[in-house]
Protein backbone atom coordinates (compact mmCIF):
# COMPACT_ATOMS: atom_id res chain seq x y z
CA UNK A 1 0.00 0.00 0.00
CA UNK A 2 1.40 3.38 -1.02
CA UNK A 3 1.87 5.90 1.77
CA UNK A 4 -0.06 9.14 1.32
CA UNK A 5 2.08 12.16 2.20
CA UNK A 6 2.77 15.80 1.47
CA UNK A 7 6.17 17.46 1.10
CA UNK A 8 6.90 20.88 2.55
CA UNK A 9 10.13 22.62 1.57
CA UNK A 10 11.38 25.47 3.77
CA UNK A 11 13.32 27.95 1.62
CA UNK A 12 14.94 30.99 3.22
CA UNK A 13 16.66 33.59 1.07
CA UNK A 14 18.94 34.97 3.78
CA UNK A 15 21.51 32.19 4.14
CA UNK A 16 24.65 33.53 5.83
CA UNK A 17 27.09 31.17 4.10
CA UNK A 18 25.46 31.24 0.67
CA UNK A 19 23.25 34.32 0.20
CA UNK A 20 20.22 33.77 -2.01
CA UNK A 21 20.83 30.01 -1.85
CA UNK A 22 17.42 28.81 -3.15
CA UNK A 23 17.89 30.89 -6.30
CA UNK A 24 21.48 29.91 -7.06
CA UNK A 25 21.72 28.22 -10.44
CA UNK A 26 22.34 24.51 -10.89
CA UNK A 27 22.49 23.34 -14.50
CA UNK A 28 20.88 26.64 -15.47
CA UNK A 29 17.88 26.37 -13.11
CA UNK A 30 17.29 27.75 -9.63
CA UNK A 31 18.16 25.26 -6.88
CA UNK A 32 14.64 25.38 -5.42
CA UNK A 33 13.22 24.13 -8.75
CA UNK A 34 15.48 21.06 -8.59
CA UNK A 35 14.37 20.32 -5.01
CA UNK A 36 10.69 20.73 -5.89
CA UNK A 37 11.07 18.42 -8.88
CA UNK A 38 12.57 15.70 -6.67
CA UNK A 39 9.58 15.97 -4.33
CA UNK A 40 7.13 15.67 -7.22
CA UNK A 41 8.99 12.62 -8.54
CA UNK A 42 8.61 11.00 -5.12
CA UNK A 43 4.84 10.88 -5.57
CA UNK A 44 3.79 13.38 -2.92
CA UNK A 45 0.10 14.27 -2.94
CA UNK A 46 1.03 17.92 -2.50
CA UNK A 47 4.31 19.84 -2.64
CA UNK A 48 4.52 23.22 -0.94
CA UNK A 49 7.47 25.60 -0.76
CA UNK A 50 7.44 27.68 2.42
CA UNK A 51 9.26 30.98 2.09
CA UNK A 52 9.30 34.54 3.37
CA UNK A 53 10.77 36.03 0.19
CA UNK A 54 8.80 37.05 -2.90
CA UNK A 55 11.79 36.39 -5.17
CA UNK A 56 11.58 32.69 -4.34
CA UNK A 57 7.82 32.69 -4.91
CA UNK A 58 8.32 34.38 -8.28
CA UNK A 59 10.76 31.76 -9.59
CA UNK A 60 8.22 29.04 -8.73
CA UNK A 61 5.38 30.74 -10.62
CA UNK A 62 4.00 28.38 -13.26
CA UNK A 63 5.51 25.28 -11.66
CA UNK A 64 3.56 22.31 -10.33
CA UNK A 65 4.16 23.22 -6.69
CA UNK A 66 2.35 25.60 -4.35
CA UNK A 67 3.96 28.49 -2.51
CA UNK A 68 3.10 29.39 1.06
CA UNK A 69 4.29 32.81 2.22
CA UNK A 70 5.34 32.56 5.87
CA UNK A 71 6.55 34.96 8.56
CA UNK A 72 10.15 36.13 8.49
CA UNK A 73 10.86 35.55 12.19
CA UNK A 74 10.99 31.73 12.14
CA UNK A 75 14.28 30.42 13.53
CA UNK A 76 14.01 26.88 12.08
CA UNK A 77 12.46 25.00 9.20
CA UNK A 78 10.23 23.13 11.66
CA UNK A 79 8.73 26.38 12.92
CA UNK A 80 8.17 27.59 9.37
CA UNK A 81 6.44 24.34 8.38
CA UNK A 82 4.14 24.48 11.39
CA UNK A 83 2.78 27.72 9.96
CA UNK A 84 2.33 25.99 6.60
CA UNK A 85 0.34 23.17 8.23
CA UNK A 86 -1.92 25.78 9.81
CA UNK A 87 -2.36 27.76 6.60
CA UNK A 88 -3.05 24.68 4.51
CA UNK A 89 -5.44 23.22 7.07
CA UNK A 90 -3.74 19.81 7.09
CA UNK A 91 -5.40 17.27 9.36
CA UNK A 92 -3.46 16.14 12.44
CA UNK A 93 -2.78 12.72 10.89
CA UNK A 94 -1.36 14.10 7.61
CA UNK A 95 2.18 12.81 7.01
CA UNK A 96 4.41 15.81 6.29
CA UNK A 97 7.91 15.33 4.86
CA UNK A 98 10.27 18.20 5.61
CA UNK A 99 12.64 18.32 2.63
CA UNK A 100 15.30 21.00 3.01
CA UNK A 101 15.44 23.60 0.25
CA UNK A 102 19.15 22.96 -0.29
CA UNK A 103 18.83 19.27 -1.25
CA UNK A 104 18.81 19.38 -5.08
CA UNK A 105 20.04 15.77 -5.35
CA UNK A 106 17.58 14.23 -2.87
CA UNK A 107 16.58 10.82 -4.28
CA UNK A 108 12.81 10.39 -4.70
CA UNK A 109 13.15 6.91 -3.15
CA UNK A 110 14.57 8.48 0.00
CA UNK A 111 11.69 10.94 0.24
CA UNK A 112 9.20 8.09 -0.05
CA UNK A 113 11.19 6.00 2.44
CA UNK A 114 11.01 8.52 5.28
CA UNK A 115 7.25 8.90 4.78
CA UNK A 116 6.77 5.11 4.81
CA UNK A 117 9.00 4.79 7.87
CA UNK A 118 6.80 7.16 9.84
CA UNK A 119 3.66 5.44 8.59
CA UNK A 120 4.92 2.08 9.87
CA UNK A 121 6.31 3.39 13.16
CA UNK A 122 4.87 4.27 16.55
CA UNK A 123 7.29 7.20 16.75
CA UNK A 124 5.88 10.68 16.05
CA UNK A 125 8.88 11.59 13.89
CA UNK A 126 11.17 9.81 11.41
CA UNK A 127 14.44 10.49 9.62
CA UNK A 128 17.17 8.77 7.57
CA UNK A 129 20.88 8.00 7.84
CA UNK A 130 23.75 6.54 5.83
CA UNK A 131 27.16 5.06 6.74
CA UNK A 132 30.16 7.38 7.10
CA UNK A 133 33.04 6.12 5.00
CA UNK A 134 35.79 8.70 5.50
CA UNK A 135 37.71 10.12 8.45
CA UNK A 136 37.25 13.63 7.06
CA UNK A 137 33.46 13.29 7.18
CA UNK A 138 33.52 11.70 10.63
CA UNK A 139 35.48 14.54 12.18
CA UNK A 140 33.69 17.37 10.37
CA UNK A 141 31.28 19.39 12.52
CA UNK A 142 29.23 20.03 9.38
CA UNK A 143 28.46 16.29 9.21
CA UNK A 144 25.83 15.43 11.81
CA UNK A 145 26.17 11.98 13.32
CA UNK A 146 23.37 9.82 14.75
CA UNK A 147 23.32 6.76 17.02
CA UNK A 148 20.29 4.48 16.83
CA UNK A 149 19.25 1.79 19.27
CA UNK A 150 18.15 -1.78 18.65
CA UNK A 151 14.58 -0.50 18.35
CA UNK A 152 15.61 1.59 15.28
CA UNK A 153 15.03 4.83 17.17
CA UNK A 154 17.52 7.64 17.64
CA UNK A 155 19.52 7.73 20.87
CA UNK A 156 21.39 10.95 20.07
CA UNK A 157 22.48 13.30 17.28
CA UNK A 158 25.75 15.21 17.44
CA UNK A 159 28.28 17.17 15.43
CA UNK A 160 30.95 15.21 17.30
CA UNK A 161 32.20 11.76 16.27
CA UNK A 162 29.83 9.42 18.12
CA UNK A 163 30.13 6.76 19.42
CA UNK A 164 33.58 7.65 20.71
CA UNK A 165 35.92 4.70 20.13
CA UNK A 166 38.16 5.39 23.13
CA UNK A 167 41.15 3.17 22.38
CA UNK A 168 41.17 3.65 18.60
CA UNK A 169 40.75 7.42 18.90
CA UNK A 170 43.61 7.59 21.39
CA UNK A 171 45.91 5.81 18.95
CA UNK A 172 44.76 7.74 15.88
CA UNK A 173 42.76 10.86 16.91
CA UNK A 174 41.82 11.92 13.38
CA UNK A 175 41.21 8.48 11.92
CA UNK A 176 38.24 6.30 11.05
CA UNK A 177 38.26 3.47 13.62
CA UNK A 178 37.93 -0.01 12.11
CA UNK A 179 35.06 -2.15 13.27
CA UNK A 180 32.94 0.80 14.42
CA UNK A 181 29.89 1.85 12.44
CA UNK A 182 29.35 5.59 12.16
CA UNK A 183 26.17 7.00 10.66
CA UNK A 184 25.67 10.35 8.97
CA UNK A 185 22.30 11.88 9.70
CA UNK A 186 20.40 12.92 6.59
CA UNK A 187 18.43 16.06 7.34
CA UNK A 188 15.07 14.94 6.01
CA UNK A 189 12.18 14.44 8.43
CA UNK A 190 8.65 13.11 8.44
CA UNK A 191 6.05 13.89 11.08
CA UNK A 192 2.31 14.03 11.32
CA UNK A 193 0.95 17.56 11.10
CA UNK A 194 -0.36 17.42 14.66
CA UNK A 195 3.06 16.60 16.08
CA UNK A 196 4.69 19.21 13.85
CA UNK A 197 2.56 21.86 15.53
CA UNK A 198 3.37 20.41 18.97
CA UNK A 199 7.10 20.44 18.22
CA UNK A 200 7.08 24.02 16.98
CA UNK A 201 5.23 25.14 20.12
CA UNK A 202 7.96 23.76 22.40
CA UNK A 203 10.70 26.13 23.58
CA UNK A 204 14.16 25.41 22.14
CA UNK A 205 15.87 22.68 24.17
CA UNK A 206 19.17 23.01 26.02
CA UNK A 207 20.87 20.38 23.86
CA UNK A 208 19.37 21.85 20.70
CA UNK A 209 20.97 25.19 21.52
CA UNK A 210 24.33 23.65 22.45
CA UNK A 211 24.67 21.56 19.28
CA UNK A 212 22.59 23.82 17.01
CA UNK A 213 20.49 20.80 15.99
CA UNK A 214 16.73 21.28 16.07
CA UNK A 215 15.93 17.53 16.13
CA UNK A 216 17.35 17.40 19.66
CA UNK A 217 14.34 19.41 20.82
CA UNK A 218 12.17 16.34 20.26
CA UNK A 219 14.62 13.88 21.87
CA UNK A 220 15.23 16.04 24.94
CA UNK A 221 11.47 16.33 25.45
CA UNK A 222 11.15 12.53 25.42
CA UNK A 223 9.73 12.02 21.91
CA UNK A 224 10.99 9.11 19.80
CA UNK A 225 12.52 9.56 16.36
CA UNK A 226 12.52 6.51 14.06
CA UNK A 227 15.72 6.07 12.01
CA UNK A 228 16.34 3.99 8.87
CA UNK A 229 19.03 3.73 6.18
CA UNK A 230 18.36 5.63 2.99
CA UNK A 231 17.48 3.15 0.20
CA UNK A 232 19.63 5.08 -2.29
CA UNK A 233 22.68 7.33 -1.93
CA UNK A 234 21.60 10.69 -0.51
CA UNK A 235 24.28 13.27 -1.38
CA UNK A 236 24.97 16.05 1.10
CA UNK A 237 23.10 19.32 0.57
CA UNK A 238 24.43 22.69 -0.55
CA UNK A 239 25.80 25.04 2.12
CA UNK A 240 28.80 26.66 0.44
CA UNK A 241 30.15 27.77 -2.94
CA UNK A 242 32.23 24.57 -2.97
CA UNK A 243 29.09 22.48 -2.47
CA UNK A 244 27.40 24.33 -5.32
CA UNK A 245 30.36 23.60 -7.61
CA UNK A 246 30.30 19.93 -6.55
CA UNK A 247 26.62 19.54 -7.43
CA UNK A 248 27.03 21.29 -10.77
CA UNK A 249 30.01 19.08 -11.62
CA UNK A 250 28.04 15.95 -10.69
CA UNK A 251 25.08 16.95 -12.87
CA UNK A 252 27.42 17.80 -15.75
CA UNK A 253 28.99 14.35 -15.53
CA UNK A 254 25.60 12.64 -15.45
CA UNK A 255 24.36 14.57 -18.47
CA UNK A 256 27.58 13.80 -20.34
CA UNK A 257 26.80 10.09 -20.05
Amino acid sequence: MTTDFVVAIPARYGSTRLPGKPLRLIAGRAMILHVAQRALQAGAREVVVATDDQRIADVLAGSEVSVCMTAAHHVSGTDRLAEVALQRGWRDDTIVVNLQGDEPLAPPAGIRAVASLLDASNAPMATLCTPILSAEELHSAACVKVIAGANAQAIYFSRAAIPHARDAMAQEPGGLPAGVEYLRHIGIYAYRAGFLRTLAAMPPGRLEQIESLEQLRALEAGHAIAVARTPEPFPAGVDTEADLARVNAWLDSVQAH
